[in-house]
């Protein structure tokens, strides 16, 4: 198939006129053929640089990047935490980055001199290693350069453009640039001949061959070629140089086939380098000549190619049914051009997504236990015949995921089980546990393999607090190029809706580029829910390494110019932000933007709220503070340091050497909850950010400002650090048994902090600085909280002191609840005196914080969800009550009054006794049922016993039996015929074995069920 032109241009006529000597002034526009106008107070492009050949003008290219149920406060990580940049696989020698490359290419050029009645079309860029390189006044990229393998590649969207006399300053760049062997000839194809004459007669070795070899540093085609396809990709793949040209909007027009993403000739070969050519005719009335590498455009409008892959992935589904698989999968964030979501919850939070890449494909779903789900079946078959494409070739399942092998085989699909992909493998379904191989799958994938991957990233975002999963977890490694990435927000399991056809669903980029639209033309509506949802999934996207990616610092650039013209909300009770609004999701976007690392101090005006305030100024010098590393216990914990870091302010953190290679890391900020998901925000929805300590000195920064804090790792035991903070400011700091009441005087009125903390060595409180200065010595109430911790670490049989303190923060607005139980316990504001006022405290009482505590005590060997969750938990209110502030537990909760607990067993038992009714107050009527009969030493015996044991039952019906046993043996009393009374599912064994045990004859139920006739 031949080249194209269109007889009638789509811009304006014009002259051509030589090309100028002179560079236009940086940011100027130019018609084709023309030298621009002139702008004013702007530098101009760098002069031509002198090479003795042109193919000695050597750059270089991107590298290729490379290489249950959640924890309760795993669901509240901060999804703006900040970026940790990861090295790439090596693709080649001599391999730099895009800005680089950009400049190779376009050294020397002043203005694009195109053939007038060559109408382009736009061009697709994917992945990470494509970059632009002319890109039109509408945005359009017109030409591009990418990488692949070790080889290099340049597409034009006209071919035409490759014959051009008036570009061979651009062309001589290209082959340049392309050749990474100096002295190797250029091959043209017969259909670019007058190519060959443009290069020769510039002193370029180049000559007509009808086949790419590999003696050839260089291979010029037009993008029509269906015969050499696997010779073209392999040649690039090897090392070698790709110069393509062609259009495809009236190859479109000549066929019958509308997918051209995926059937074009020329996509066949480049977009295994992540650029396509698309039927969208390129605008040609002005092209912009930058001196820096242009955008890619946030939004290429390919949806009608991908909605036959998802109706061919959802053929016969209507919904997703989770609900009985017992884990909670990962959300999926869904940012590629060429990916899609297959399962939505009612927040647009995907479970399941897909996407194509170069001639491959892939599906991901947020967890590897939806391999094992049986409803998911049918899905799960599509999936692979969908990921095969057709091939019926080998289908190679991960050796860990024989359960989806057996699946598979119930209709009609034979796999093999193996420990790692083949070399014949059509299709891999596979966990992602490391980055290994990481360049060889996705290389699979973009020639033509199918990728099925199954993983979760919120147990690692735990497990790694203050690095990003986007960043940092193997399965991401592997997935952002492809446009899906995992991320450390769970879903509840439950039914996940599909995407409908002809209704527009939820998609990160198309969103981004409609809050674009609506934000320069200050009207407009999306759809309801979306601008919610992306807040956070920018800030989210904002956490991938995008240094020298371009389609990513795309994104980031644009988020810039946005947060620089338009003025940030400020959120607070009074005047809450709608979150489903543009000002809602400015706030996410310009969090995730700012750590991401971008300096905002220019872009965002000063901000006051409850986090920070325009008056803090830092101090001048460095401060030094003493930071206690040591952690004996199995979990991360926060280290105070008494300094409060101002908003927008970036600070530098120093430490010693040896502790930068200790896993530290530190954090602003202490409110954690995330509100993404709240309609109306009193605060930003993530006000925190958290970074590694892995360097000596270390620069971070908070959009809201907020407390420092040093994490430490499980086990540490790195002793006292000196860590000097450059930025910060004092904030009132009082730890029991260290600060003396006049220092404490001092710090409330000279520490400018707007928030401060109360410490014991067993629990911390942190509260507005304005709530602590009318406290004159904290002294008697922390030692009255130390009483109050010391009773709930013997009921739960802990050691005392603890070995790490419980932590309680005060927030304006919290995620969930009037309290929540994590690490920290979040309350509101109106609980501050409920914890700082000793006298309130001896007199009202403490439930609410007391009920977080027991609910931190709560351990799933002796839980039975959902049923004794808001339970349990109260055991620690009643006894703390009765044992500590003296308050009998008829007085300490109205609900516990003799009258209403009666009352309450009379309805459960007039009902029908039944297990599903037995929940919050009137389980607990059970357990304090036998805490009278029996006092508390059983019970702190048997949670010692249940410490010591091991390979515990997991399910509910063996979990009470065993309670039941061990609480019977607790008080060598029968007790199987009490829970029985309370409707338990006893064990006709369990019941059996004690029957040898003396009858409870004091057993309160007797009395219930005979007076209730």
């Amino acid at each position: 198939m031949g080249g194209h032109r269109n007889a009638q241009p789509t811009g304006p006529a014009t002259q051509r006129s030589p090309v100028p000597c002179q560079a236009p002034p940086l940011g100027s526009w130019s018609r084709p053929g023309g030298s621009g106008e002139e702008g004013t107070g702007r530098e101009p492009l760098p002069s031509s640089r002198s090479v003795s050949s042109p193919l000695a003008c050597l750059a270089g290219t991107p590298l290729a990047r490379g290489t249950e149920r959640p924890p309760l406060h795993a669901a509240l990580l901060p999804q703006a935490a900040p970026v940790e940049v990861v090295g790439r696989p090596e693709a080649g020698p001599a391999m730099a980055t895009p800005s680089a490359a950009f400049e190779a290419l376009m050294n020397g050029v002043t203005s694009w001199d195109v053939p007038e009645d060559a109408i382009p079309c736009e061009l697709l860029l994917i992945g990470e290693a494509s970059f632009p390189v002319m890109v039109n006044d509408m945005g359009q990229v017109l030409i591009a350069g990418s990488s692949y393998g070790r080889g290099r590649l340049v597409v034009v969207s006209h071919e035409d453009y490759l014959v051009e006399a008036q570009l061979t300053s651009f062309l001589l760049n290209a082959v340049g640039w392309l050749c990474s062997s100096p002295g190797a000839p250029v091959g043209v194809h017969p259909s670019l001949a007058p190519l060959a004459k443009i290069l020769e007669g510039a002193g370029v070795e180049a000559k007509v061959e009808p086949e790419v070899k590999e003696s050839l540093g260089v291979y010029c085609i037009d993008a029509y070629n269906e015969t050499m396809t696997e010779k073209l990709v392999t040649f690039m793949k090897r090392g070698g140089g790709l110069l393509v040209g062609g259009q495809a909007w009236d190859w479109a027009n000549q066929g019958d086939d509308e997918r051209v993403l995926f059937t074009f000739p020329g996509n066949l070969v480049t977009s295994v380098a992540g650029v396509y050519f698309t039927d969208n005719k390129g605008d040609t009335s002005f092209f912009k000549v930058s001196k820096k590498m242009p955008k890619i455009p946030v939004l290429v409008s390919c949806e009608d190619d991908l909605s036959e892959d998802r109706d061919e992935l959802l053929h016969g589904i209507s919904e997703l049914d989770i609900s009985n698989s017992d884990c909670f999968p990962s959300q999926l964030l869904v940012h590629g051009a060429l990916a899609f979501p297959l399962g939505l919850d009612s927040y647009h939070g995907c479970v399941i997504a897909a996407a194509r890449y170069g001639r491959g494909r892939v599906v991901v779903t947020g967890h590897k236990v939806l391999f094992t789900v049986g409803k998911l079946g049918p899905f799960l078959l599509n999936a692979v015949r969908w990921l095969d494409g057709g091939r019926r070739g080998k289908i190679v399942v991960q050796t860990e995921l024989r359960t989806l092998s057996g699946l598979l085989a119930v209709g009609g699909i034979d796999t093999s089980i193996e420990p790692n992909l083949t070399s014949d493998a059509s299709v891999y379904c596979f966990e992602p546990v490391s980055d290994v191989g990481v360049k060889e799958l996705q290389e699979f994938v973009a020639e033509g393999g199918g990728l099925f991957v199954g993983a979760q990233a919120w147990w690692w975002a735990f497990k790694n607090p203050g690095v990003s999963p986007l960043a940092r977890f193997p399965g991401n490694l592997l997935l952002n190029p492809f446009g899906i990435s995992i991320t450390s927000q769970s879903l509840n399991p439950g039914p996940f809706r599909t995407p409908k056809a002809g209704i527009r669903t939820y998609h990160f980029r198309s969103t981004l580029a409609e809050f674009q639209v609506i934000m320069g033309r200050k009207r407009g509506n999306v759809e309801k829910g979306w601008l919610a949802k992306l807040g956070p999934d920018g800030a989210a996207f904002l956490q991938i390494p995008a240094e020298d990616v371009p389609a990513y610092m795309s994104v980031h650039r644009l988020l810039r110019k946005l947060l620089s013209r338009y003025r940030l909300p400020v959120a607070t009770r009074e005047n809450p932000v709608i979150n489903d609004c543009c000002r809602g999701a400015m706030l996410s976007l310009a969090t995730g933007l700012a750590h991401s690392g971008s300096d905002l101090s220019l872009l965002v005006p000063e901000i006051e709220d409850m986090y920070s305030s325009p008056y803090l100024r830092p101090s001048e010098s460095p401060i030094t503070v003493e930071v206690n590393c040591n952690n004996p216990g199995t979990r991360y914990c926060w280290m105070s340091t008494g300094l409060y870091i101002p908003g927008r302010q970036i600070i530098e953190v120093s430490l010693p050497e040896a502790a930068a290679s200790a896993d530290l890391k530190v954090q602003i900020g202490c409110h954690t909850d995330d509100l993404t998901r709240a309609s109306k925000l009193f605060r930003g929805p993530l006000v925190i950010n958290r970074c590694c300590l892995d360097k000596p000195t270390k620069s971070i920064t908070c959009l809201w400002g907020g407390l420092l804090y040093i994490i430490v790792p499980q086990s540490s035991k790195l002793g006292t650090v000196p860590v000097t903070v450059k930025g910060a400011v004092h904030a009132p700091y009082y730890k029991l048994g260290e600060t003396s009441q006049e220092e404490w005087k001092r710090r409330v009125q000279e520490n400018p902090g707007p928030w401060g903390e109360l410490a014991t060595d067993n629990i911390i409180l942190t509260v507005p600085a304005a709530s602590l200065r009318a406290l004159e010595n904290p002294e008697p109430l922390l030692r009255l909280w130390d009483e109050v911790m010391q009773a709930v670490a013997r009921l739960g049989a802990e050691p005392f002191p603890l070995r790490l303190p419980q932590r309680i923060v005060a927030d304006v607005q919290i995620s969930v609840g009037w309290m929540h139980a994590g690490y920290p316990i979040m309350c509101h504001l109106e609980s501050v005196q409920e914890l700082i006022n000793e006298k309130l405290i001896r007199t009202k009482g403490l439930w609410g914080p007391v009920h977080e505590l027991g609910r931190n005590q709560q351990r799933q060997e002796w839980e039975f969800p959902p049923h004794t969750t808001e339970a349990t938990c109260n055991l620690w209110c009643v006894y703390v009550h009765e044992t500590v502030l003296g308050i009998p537990r008829g007085r300490a909760n109205i609900a516990l009054w003799p009258p209403v607990r009666e009352k309450r067993v009379r309805i459960y038992l007039g009902k029908g006794p039944n297990v599903k009714n037995w929940n919050a107050w009137t389980a607990l009527e059970t357990y304090l049922q036998l805490q009278e009969a029996f006092g508390w030493e059983p019970f702190i015996r048997l949670f010692t016993e249940y410490r010591n044991q091991t390979n515990l039952p997991t399910d509910n019906v063996d979990k009470m039996n065993l309670w039941v046993k061990m609480f019977s043996h607790q008080v060598q009393k029968n007790l199987a015929p009490f829970f029985e009374a309370w409707a338990w599912p006893i064990q006709k064994e369990v019941a059996t074995s004690l029957a040898y045990l003396p009858e409870w004859k004091e057993n309160i139920m007797k009395l219930y069920l005979l007076t209730q006739m």
